[in-house]
Protein backbone atom coordinates (compact mmCIF):
# COMPACT_ATOMS: atom_id res chain seq x y z
CA UNK A 1 0.00 0.00 0.00
CA UNK A 2 1.22 3.78 -0.44
CA UNK A 3 1.67 5.73 2.38
CA UNK A 4 2.74 9.81 2.58
CA UNK A 5 4.58 9.32 5.78
CA UNK A 6 7.83 7.35 6.48
CA UNK A 7 6.84 3.82 7.48
CA UNK A 8 6.03 3.24 11.49
CA UNK A 9 8.54 1.08 13.38
CA UNK A 10 7.65 -1.93 13.55
CA UNK A 11 5.97 -2.73 16.98
CA UNK A 12 7.33 -5.45 19.62
CA UNK A 13 6.72 -9.19 19.32
CA UNK A 14 4.92 -8.80 22.53
CA UNK A 15 2.57 -6.27 21.74
CA UNK A 16 2.03 -7.70 18.40
CA UNK A 17 0.89 -10.72 20.21
CA UNK A 18 -1.53 -8.47 22.35
CA UNK A 19 -2.96 -7.14 19.53
CA UNK A 20 -3.44 -10.37 17.69
CA UNK A 21 -5.06 -12.50 21.03
CA UNK A 22 -7.54 -9.24 21.09
CA UNK A 23 -8.53 -9.06 17.59
CA UNK A 24 -8.26 -12.65 16.06
CA UNK A 25 -11.16 -14.02 18.87
CA UNK A 26 -13.24 -11.16 18.03
CA UNK A 27 -12.47 -11.85 13.96
CA UNK A 28 -13.33 -15.21 14.40
CA UNK A 29 -16.38 -14.63 16.36
CA UNK A 30 -17.51 -11.79 13.37
CA UNK A 31 -17.14 -14.88 10.71
CA UNK A 32 -19.20 -17.21 13.00
CA UNK A 33 -22.07 -14.75 13.35
CA UNK A 34 -21.98 -14.04 9.80
CA UNK A 35 -22.33 -17.67 9.03
CA UNK A 36 -24.93 -18.30 11.46
CA UNK A 37 -27.06 -15.39 10.52
CA UNK A 38 -26.46 -15.87 6.58
CA UNK A 39 -30.09 -15.14 5.20
CA UNK A 40 -31.92 -17.71 3.26
CA UNK A 41 -33.97 -17.09 0.08
CA UNK A 42 -35.98 -14.32 1.10
CA UNK A 43 -39.65 -14.26 -0.57
CA UNK A 44 -40.72 -11.52 -2.67
CA UNK A 45 -44.19 -9.59 -2.40
CA UNK A 46 -45.53 -9.96 -5.35
CA UNK A 47 -46.55 -6.83 -7.38
CA UNK A 48 -50.02 -6.12 -7.29
CA UNK A 49 -50.82 -5.86 -11.14
CA UNK A 50 -47.40 -4.56 -12.62
CA UNK A 51 -46.60 -1.97 -15.09
CA UNK A 52 -43.68 -2.73 -17.02
CA UNK A 53 -41.60 0.30 -18.26
CA UNK A 54 -39.77 0.52 -21.34
CA UNK A 55 -36.80 2.75 -22.53
CA UNK A 56 -36.90 5.21 -25.27
CA UNK A 57 -35.65 9.25 -26.70
CA UNK A 58 -38.01 11.86 -27.04
CA UNK A 59 -37.52 13.15 -30.43
CA UNK A 60 -39.86 15.87 -30.37
CA UNK A 61 -41.86 18.33 -28.05
CA UNK A 62 -44.55 20.33 -29.04
CA UNK A 63 -46.31 22.78 -26.11
CA UNK A 64 -49.62 24.71 -26.24
CA UNK A 65 -52.06 26.87 -23.74
CA UNK A 66 -53.56 24.77 -21.06
CA UNK A 67 -57.38 24.36 -21.69
CA UNK A 68 -59.39 26.50 -19.14
CA UNK A 69 -60.54 24.13 -15.89
CA UNK A 70 -64.04 24.28 -14.09
CA UNK A 71 -62.52 24.91 -10.61
CA UNK A 72 -60.96 28.11 -11.52
CA UNK A 73 -57.94 29.27 -13.80
CA UNK A 74 -56.28 27.07 -16.16
CA UNK A 75 -53.97 24.52 -15.38
CA UNK A 76 -49.85 25.90 -15.03
CA UNK A 77 -48.91 23.06 -17.35
CA UNK A 78 -46.92 22.29 -19.28
CA UNK A 79 -49.54 20.80 -21.85
CA UNK A 80 -48.68 19.52 -25.49
CA UNK A 81 -47.51 16.35 -26.62
CA UNK A 82 -44.12 14.96 -27.00
CA UNK A 83 -43.10 12.24 -29.53
CA UNK A 84 -40.51 9.25 -28.20
CA UNK A 85 -39.18 6.44 -29.88
CA UNK A 86 -38.95 3.41 -28.08
CA UNK A 87 -36.18 0.61 -28.37
CA UNK A 88 -38.06 -1.56 -30.51
CA UNK A 89 -38.40 1.71 -33.02
CA UNK A 90 -41.86 1.85 -32.59
CA UNK A 91 -42.84 5.85 -32.21
CA UNK A 92 -45.30 6.91 -29.93
CA UNK A 93 -47.42 10.31 -29.09
CA UNK A 94 -47.62 11.32 -25.20
CA UNK A 95 -48.81 13.89 -23.33
CA UNK A 96 -46.33 15.65 -21.59
CA UNK A 97 -46.27 14.47 -18.37
CA UNK A 98 -47.40 17.49 -15.44
CA UNK A 99 -48.41 18.06 -11.29
CA UNK A 100 -46.17 18.01 -8.79
CA UNK A 101 -42.46 15.87 -9.22
CA UNK A 102 -43.81 15.50 -12.70
CA UNK A 103 -40.17 15.51 -15.48
CA UNK A 104 -39.23 18.46 -17.84
CA UNK A 105 -38.60 17.01 -21.06
CA UNK A 106 -36.66 18.47 -23.99
CA UNK A 107 -35.97 16.80 -27.11
CA UNK A 108 -32.95 14.33 -26.86
CA UNK A 109 -33.55 13.33 -23.39
CA UNK A 110 -33.81 9.73 -22.30
CA UNK A 111 -37.06 8.54 -20.41
CA UNK A 112 -39.12 6.03 -19.24
CA UNK A 113 -42.42 5.41 -20.84
CA UNK A 114 -44.93 3.09 -19.62
CA UNK A 115 -48.21 1.78 -21.50
CA UNK A 116 -51.37 2.15 -20.32
CA UNK A 117 -55.37 1.01 -21.20
CA UNK A 118 -57.18 4.15 -22.02
CA UNK A 119 -60.20 4.66 -19.48
CA UNK A 120 -62.49 5.33 -22.36
CA UNK A 121 -61.28 2.52 -24.70
CA UNK A 122 -60.21 -0.65 -23.24
CA UNK A 123 -58.61 -1.62 -26.54
CA UNK A 124 -56.32 1.16 -26.92
CA UNK A 125 -52.62 1.86 -25.11
CA UNK A 126 -51.62 5.35 -24.09
CA UNK A 127 -48.21 5.83 -23.24
CA UNK A 128 -46.94 8.17 -20.66
CA UNK A 129 -43.52 9.26 -19.77
CA UNK A 130 -42.69 7.92 -15.87
CA UNK A 131 -39.40 9.36 -15.34
CA UNK A 132 -35.94 10.01 -16.35
CA UNK A 133 -33.59 7.36 -17.35
CA UNK A 134 -30.29 8.26 -15.05
CA UNK A 135 -28.23 5.54 -15.02
CA UNK A 136 -25.93 6.82 -17.49
CA UNK A 137 -25.65 10.21 -15.75
CA UNK A 138 -24.98 8.23 -12.36
CA UNK A 139 -21.80 6.33 -14.07
CA UNK A 140 -20.60 9.40 -14.79
CA UNK A 141 -20.49 10.94 -11.48
CA UNK A 142 -19.28 7.47 -9.93
CA UNK A 143 -16.23 7.37 -12.89
CA UNK A 144 -15.88 11.27 -11.69
CA UNK A 145 -15.87 10.63 -8.18
CA UNK A 146 -13.42 7.17 -8.19
CA UNK A 147 -11.23 9.51 -10.67
CA UNK A 148 -10.93 11.99 -7.91
CA UNK A 149 -10.45 9.26 -5.13
CA UNK A 150 -7.51 7.72 -6.94
CA UNK A 151 -5.61 10.97 -8.27
CA UNK A 152 -5.48 12.18 -4.96
CA UNK A 153 -5.29 9.12 -3.00
CA UNK A 154 -3.05 6.88 -5.69
CA UNK A 155 -2.80 3.69 -3.89
CA UNK A 156 -4.38 3.82 -1.12
CA UNK A 157 -7.24 6.00 -2.51
CA UNK A 158 -7.79 2.63 -4.95
CA UNK A 159 -8.02 0.42 -1.23
CA UNK A 160 -10.38 2.82 -0.28
CA UNK A 161 -12.71 2.21 -3.18
CA UNK A 162 -12.22 -1.22 -2.61
CA UNK A 163 -12.98 -0.67 1.02
CA UNK A 164 -16.37 1.04 -0.24
CA UNK A 165 -17.18 -1.78 -2.13
CA UNK A 166 -16.98 -4.21 0.50
CA UNK A 167 -19.04 -2.28 2.75
CA UNK A 168 -21.90 -2.21 -0.22
CA UNK A 169 -21.51 -6.10 -0.43
CA UNK A 170 -21.95 -6.63 2.95
CA UNK A 171 -24.93 -4.35 3.28
CA UNK A 172 -26.77 -5.69 0.21
CA UNK A 173 -25.70 -9.58 0.07
CA UNK A 174 -25.45 -9.78 4.24
CA UNK A 175 -27.47 -7.43 6.17
CA UNK A 176 -30.39 -6.48 4.51
CA UNK A 177 -31.81 -9.41 3.34
CA UNK A 178 -31.04 -11.42 6.75
CA UNK A 179 -32.92 -8.15 8.40
CA UNK A 180 -35.69 -8.85 5.43
CA UNK A 181 -35.58 -12.77 6.59
CA UNK A 182 -37.22 -12.15 9.99
CA UNK A 183 -33.54 -12.12 11.18
CA UNK A 184 -32.85 -10.18 14.63
CA UNK A 185 -31.50 -6.59 13.29
CA UNK A 186 -29.19 -5.69 16.07
CA UNK A 187 -27.53 -8.71 16.50
CA UNK A 188 -27.24 -8.43 11.86
CA UNK A 189 -26.14 -4.81 12.18
CA UNK A 190 -23.13 -5.16 14.92
CA UNK A 191 -22.21 -8.14 13.13
CA UNK A 192 -22.19 -6.78 9.75
CA UNK A 193 -21.12 -3.38 11.18
CA UNK A 194 -17.93 -5.65 12.56
CA UNK A 195 -17.22 -7.29 9.38
CA UNK A 196 -16.52 -4.15 7.43
CA UNK A 197 -14.36 -2.84 10.10
CA UNK A 198 -12.54 -4.99 9.66
CA UNK A 199 -12.44 -5.60 6.15
CA UNK A 200 -12.08 -2.08 5.34
CA UNK A 201 -9.57 -0.83 8.16
CA UNK A 202 -7.54 -3.66 7.02
CA UNK A 203 -7.72 -3.34 3.53
CA UNK A 204 -7.66 1.08 3.37
CA UNK A 205 -4.73 1.58 5.89
CA UNK A 206 -2.78 -2.23 5.66
CA UNK A 207 -1.78 -4.72 8.49
CA UNK A 208 -0.05 -2.74 11.73
CA UNK A 209 -0.11 -2.03 15.00
CA UNK A 210 -1.45 1.38 14.15
CA UNK A 211 -4.14 -0.05 12.22
CA UNK A 212 -5.29 -2.98 15.10
CA UNK A 213 -5.62 0.33 17.25
CA UNK A 214 -8.34 2.17 15.46
CA UNK A 215 -9.87 -1.37 14.82
CA UNK A 216 -9.68 -1.66 18.82
CA UNK A 217 -11.09 1.95 19.21
CA UNK A 218 -13.82 1.41 16.86
CA UNK A 219 -15.15 -1.64 17.92
CA UNK A 220 -15.40 -0.71 22.09
CA UNK A 221 -17.11 2.46 20.76
CA UNK A 222 -19.39 0.69 18.42
CA UNK A 223 -20.31 -1.48 21.38
CA UNK A 224 -20.94 1.47 23.61
CA UNK A 225 -22.97 3.37 20.78
CA UNK A 226 -25.32 -0.66 20.68
CA UNK A 227 -25.40 0.62 24.47
CA UNK A 228 -26.66 3.44 24.57
CA UNK A 229 -28.75 3.57 21.39
CA UNK A 230 -30.53 0.50 23.08
CA UNK A 231 -30.94 2.26 26.22
CA UNK A 232 -31.97 5.85 24.57
CA UNK A 233 -34.54 4.04 22.71
CA UNK A 234 -36.52 2.36 25.61
CA UNK A 235 -36.39 5.96 27.44
CA UNK A 236 -38.03 7.76 24.59
CA UNK A 237 -40.33 4.82 24.01
CA UNK A 238 -39.64 5.29 20.12
CA UNK A 239 -41.44 2.07 17.89
CA UNK A 240 -39.62 2.01 14.61
CA UNK A 241 -43.18 3.05 13.00
CA UNK A 242 -41.77 7.43 12.85
CA UNK A 243 -42.70 7.18 8.86
CA UNK A 244 -44.64 6.10 6.25
CA UNK A 245 -41.49 4.10 4.91
CA UNK A 246 -41.54 1.51 7.80
CA UNK A 247 -45.23 1.58 8.10
CA UNK A 248 -45.10 0.03 4.32
CA UNK A 249 -41.87 -1.89 5.09
CA UNK A 250 -44.62 -3.18 8.00
CA UNK A 251 -47.05 -4.07 5.92
CA UNK A 252 -45.72 -5.81 3.15
CA UNK A 253 -42.98 -8.03 5.70
CA UNK A 254 -44.22 -8.36 8.76
CA UNK A 255 -41.63 -10.45 10.12
CA UNK A 256 -39.31 -7.27 10.50
CA UNK A 257 -38.89 -5.76 14.00
CA UNK A 258 -39.03 -2.11 13.34
CA UNK A 259 -38.18 -1.06 16.83
CA UNK A 260 -34.53 -3.62 16.20
CA UNK A 261 -34.30 -1.91 12.64
CA UNK A 262 -34.04 1.49 14.44
CA UNK A 263 -31.50 0.24 16.75
CA UNK A 264 -29.85 -1.43 13.68
CA UNK A 265 -29.74 1.90 11.63
CA UNK A 266 -28.13 3.73 14.56
CA UNK A 267 -25.63 1.35 14.84
CA UNK A 268 -24.62 1.10 10.56
CA UNK A 269 -24.75 4.95 10.82
CA UNK A 270 -22.38 5.55 13.69
CA UNK A 271 -19.74 3.35 12.02
CA UNK A 272 -19.47 5.37 9.46
CA UNK A 273 -17.96 8.10 11.19
CA UNK A 274 -16.73 6.26 14.49
CA UNK A 275 -14.00 4.77 11.92
CA UNK A 276 -13.11 8.27 10.94
CA UNK A 277 -12.87 9.13 14.57
CA UNK A 278 -10.43 6.26 15.33
CA UNK A 279 -8.29 6.03 12.03
CA UNK A 280 -7.41 9.30 12.43
CA UNK A 281 -6.43 9.58 16.36
CA UNK A 282 -4.33 6.68 16.05
CA UNK A 283 -2.33 8.44 12.78
CA UNK A 284 -2.32 11.54 14.70
CA UNK A 285 -0.50 9.80 17.96
CA UNK A 286 1.71 7.68 15.33
CA UNK A 287 2.64 10.86 14.00
CA UNK A 288 3.40 12.79 16.88
CA UNK A 289 5.78 9.86 18.27
CA UNK A 290 7.28 9.52 15.23
CA UNK A 291 8.64 13.73 14.87
CA UNK A 292 9.54 13.38 17.89
CA UNK A 293 10.12 9.93 20.12
CA UNK A 294 11.33 11.51 23.09
CA UNK A 295 7.66 12.22 23.90
CA UNK A 296 5.90 10.35 26.96
CA UNK A 297 3.26 8.07 26.35
CA UNK A 298 1.11 10.96 28.86
CA UNK A 299 2.68 13.64 26.11
CA UNK A 300 1.11 11.81 23.91
CA UNK A 301 -2.36 10.86 24.92
CA UNK A 302 -2.30 14.52 25.65
CA UNK A 303 -1.82 15.79 22.14
CA UNK A 304 -3.56 13.64 20.48
CA UNK A 305 -6.55 14.18 22.80
CA UNK A 306 -6.43 18.06 21.75
CA UNK A 307 -6.82 17.15 18.34
CA UNK A 308 -9.83 14.41 19.04
CA UNK A 309 -11.25 17.37 20.75
CA UNK A 310 -11.18 19.90 17.58
CA UNK A 311 -12.33 16.62 15.41
CA UNK A 312 -15.26 15.93 17.84
CA UNK A 313 -16.44 19.77 18.23
CA UNK A 314 -16.39 19.77 14.23
CA UNK A 315 -18.11 16.31 13.73
CA UNK A 316 -21.01 16.76 16.11
CA UNK A 317 -22.18 20.10 13.63
CA UNK A 318 -21.38 17.77 10.79
CA UNK A 319 -23.70 14.82 11.98
CA UNK A 320 -26.85 17.34 12.77
CA UNK A 321 -26.69 18.73 10.24
CA UNK A 322 -26.59 15.87 8.02
CA UNK A 323 -29.59 14.13 9.64
CA UNK A 324 -31.82 17.29 9.68
CA UNK A 325 -30.84 18.05 5.87
CA UNK A 326 -32.56 14.48 5.53
CA UNK A 327 -35.54 15.24 7.63
CA UNK A 328 -35.89 18.95 5.60
CA UNK A 329 -38.92 18.37 3.31
CA UNK A 330 -40.68 16.42 7.06
CA UNK A 331 -39.50 19.82 8.95
CA UNK A 332 -41.15 21.89 6.71
CA UNK A 333 -44.50 19.83 6.18
CA UNK A 334 -44.78 19.86 10.31
CA UNK A 335 -44.07 23.86 10.60
CA UNK A 336 -46.34 24.79 7.96
CA UNK A 337 -49.12 23.01 10.16
CA UNK A 338 -48.56 25.10 12.65
CA UNK A 339 -47.57 22.92 15.35
CA UNK A 340 -45.35 24.04 18.20
CA UNK A 341 -42.05 23.67 18.65
CA UNK A 342 -42.02 21.41 21.33
CA UNK A 343 -44.75 19.26 19.63
CA UNK A 344 -42.64 19.07 16.93
CA UNK A 345 -39.51 17.68 18.25
CA UNK A 346 -40.83 15.45 20.31
CA UNK A 347 -42.66 13.53 17.32
CA UNK A 348 -41.60 10.28 16.93
CA UNK A 349 -39.93 11.19 13.03
CA UNK A 350 -37.96 13.81 14.63
CA UNK A 351 -37.00 12.09 18.10
CA UNK A 352 -35.56 9.29 15.92
CA UNK A 353 -33.35 11.86 14.56
CA UNK A 354 -32.97 13.49 17.85
CA UNK A 355 -31.83 9.58 19.31
CA UNK A 356 -29.26 9.25 16.20
CA UNK A 357 -27.77 12.27 16.49
CA UNK A 358 -27.28 11.93 20.42
CA UNK A 359 -25.96 8.04 20.31
CA UNK A 360 -23.63 9.11 17.36
CA UNK A 361 -22.18 11.62 19.14
CA UNK A 362 -21.29 9.84 22.21
CA UNK A 363 -19.81 6.80 20.84
CA UNK A 364 -17.34 9.51 19.04
CA UNK A 365 -16.54 11.04 22.63
CA UNK A 366 -15.88 7.63 23.80
CA UNK A 367 -13.44 6.52 20.62
CA UNK A 368 -11.90 9.36 21.32
CA UNK A 369 -9.85 8.81 24.91
CA UNK A 370 -10.03 5.19 23.96
CA UNK A 371 -8.08 5.17 20.97
CA UNK A 372 -5.74 7.65 21.65
CA UNK A 373 -4.65 5.95 24.90
CA UNK A 374 -4.38 2.51 22.78
CA UNK A 375 -2.09 4.52 20.29
CA UNK A 376 -0.15 6.22 22.56
CA UNK A 377 0.75 3.21 24.19
CA UNK A 378 1.16 1.23 21.33
CA UNK A 379 3.47 4.21 19.77
CA UNK A 380 5.43 4.47 22.84
CA UNK A 381 6.07 0.55 23.19
CA UNK A 382 7.21 1.07 19.22
CA UNK A 383 9.64 3.61 19.42
CA UNK A 384 10.64 2.75 23.09
CA UNK A 385 15.16 2.54 22.17
CA UNK A 386 16.23 -1.10 22.54
CA UNK A 387 18.21 -2.13 25.67
CA UNK A 388 21.82 -1.81 25.46
CA UNK A 389 23.51 -5.51 25.21
CA UNK A 390 25.21 -5.69 28.68
CA UNK A 391 28.64 -5.72 28.85
CA UNK A 392 30.69 -9.18 29.16
CA UNK A 393 31.86 -10.12 32.57
CA UNK A 394 35.52 -9.79 33.07
CA UNK A 395 37.31 -13.01 33.58
CA UNK A 396 39.57 -13.85 36.44
CA UNK A 397 43.24 -13.71 35.29
CA UNK A 398 44.23 -17.41 36.18
CA UNK A 399 47.60 -17.53 34.36
CA UNK A 400 49.94 -17.85 37.64
CA UNK A 401 47.79 -20.12 39.66
CA UNK A 402 48.24 -22.32 36.58
CA UNK A 403 51.56 -22.23 36.58
CA UNK A 404 51.92 -23.01 39.76
CA UNK A 405 50.35 -26.19 40.01
CA UNK A 406 52.56 -26.79 36.36
CA UNK A 407 55.33 -26.16 38.18
CA UNK A 408 57.08 -29.30 39.44
CA UNK A 409 59.55 -27.80 41.85
CA UNK A 410 57.92 -24.81 43.07
CA UNK A 411 60.26 -22.88 46.06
Amino acid sequence: MGHDHPPAPRAPRRLRVILAAVLIPAFLATGIATVLLWPGPVAKVKEVDPVPRFHATVTKVVTEACPPTVEGPPDPGPCGTATVRLESGQTQDTDLPTGPGAPHVEVGDKVLVTPLTDAEDPTLTVYTIADHQRGSSLLWLVAAFAAAIVAFGRWRGLAALAGLAVSFAVLLLFVLPAILGGGPPLLIAVTGSALIMFVVLYLTHGISAQTSVAVLGTLVSLVLAGAIGSLAIAMTHLTGYGDENAITLSLLHADVDLHGLLLAGIIIGSLGVLDDVTVTQAATVGELARANPALTRRELYRGGARVGRAHIASTVNTIVLAYAGASLPVLLLVIAGGRGVSEVLTAEFIAQEIVRSVVGTLGLVAAVPVTTALAAFVATAAHRPPRPPRPPRPRADRSEVLEALADPNPR
